[in-house]
């Protein structure tokens, strides 16, 4: 198919060059050039503008940082929803407000373009070997006819229902990795402070019923001391935020995640935006004064490429 992708971060280069390897024809866009041309040479095409990248594509494909950004870049008479070619189709996989969603949807359909969000879950790692989890929302039968398109991106595809279904359940996900995060990392705490070496902690959790995908993940760049999740605490609190304002709108009581939320904020006032995620952890070694590392634990999980992080 002719796909112009818009968005070629941590997340977005590794699916564009999926579906280049999966035989697509893509036209990708960001505002880094040096993004671009490392999708040319995956062997992929590089556009000049959003513009150039979907005026001739079958399917648009946005994934993108921030509900700032979409705004930006899709509605509107200079979006990219007016340079669509009708009949075609926008799939958002950027995680966004379900609301905001609903709405530029609406413009879509006024330009007899199709949409489905397809918010993607499980690590930049698996975006880059192709293990991306991918929840989708919007009108099942178009779900169906795409499916291959999306499962050349990702593992497991998850229909969650019509459209904002797929962004409800991002925002929750994310939370509870958060949350989970958080609480791997005082267990490990408790681990260090009790004088149990710290590999076999993480092993006896990571076999256990105390285990969690955040812990068996995030929690090897804790004890190799990087950090590096590929994930900054702007995105984090971007993603807690939405999280946290469904609640509020819901009236939903959210305690637990209330008290990680603020954990998380006062990790970024320390580290600043651009600190990987995992700095929370790195908050609660600092204020007890000890430090969780093991030896044999990564840098960066298996499937980042180094070179293509930017």
């Amino acid at each position: 198919m002719r796909i112009g992708f818009i968005g070629l971060g941590n997340v977005g280069l590794p699916l564009a060059r999926s579906l280049v390897r999966a035989g697509h024809v893509v036209q990708g866009f960001d505002l880094d050039p040096g993004r671009v041309g490392r999708l040319v040479a995956a062997g992929g095409g590089g556009a000049t503008s959003v513009a150039n990248a979907v005026g001739a594509a079958e399917v648009a494909i946005t994934s993108l940082p921030h509900p700032r950004a979409i705004e930006a870049v899709v509605p509107g008479k200079g979006g990219m929803l007016a340079a669509m070619p009708a009949g075609s189709l926008w799939i958002e996989m950027s995680t966004t407000d379900a609301g905001a969603l609903k709405a530029h949807a609406e413009e879509a359909a006024g330009r007899a373009i199709g949409v489905l969000e397809a918010p993607v879950t499980g690590g930049v790692n698996r975006a880059w070997t192709g293990e991306i989890s991918i929840l989708v929302g919007g009108d099942e039968p178009v779900f169906a006819r795409h499916r291959a398109l999306l499962e050349a991106m990702g593992g497991a595809v998850a229909y969650m229902g019509p459209l904002g279904s797929a962004s409800v359940v991002k925002v929750i996900t994310n939370m509870l990795a958060f949350v989970h995060l958080a609480a791997s990392g005082e267990a490990m705490l408790l681990a260090k402070r009790a004088g149990v070496d710290l590999a076999r902690a993480f092993e006896g959790i990571r076999i256990s019923s105390g285990n969690s995908f955040a812990h068996e993940t995030e929690g090897q760049l804790v004890l190799s001391g990087t950090y590096d999740c590929g994930f900054t605490m702007d995105l984090a609190l971007k993603d807690f935020g939405l999280a946290m304002d469904l609640a509020a709108a819901s009236g939903t009581p959210v305690v637990i995640a209330e008290q990680v939320h603020a954990l998380f904020d006062q990790a970024r006032a320390q580290y600043g935006g651009d600190a990987w995620s995992t700095a929370a952890v790195r908050l609660l070694e600092e204020r007890i004064g000890e430090e969780l590392r093991a030896p044999g634990f990564p840098d960066v999980l298996p499937g980042v490429e180094r070179e293509e992080r930017g």
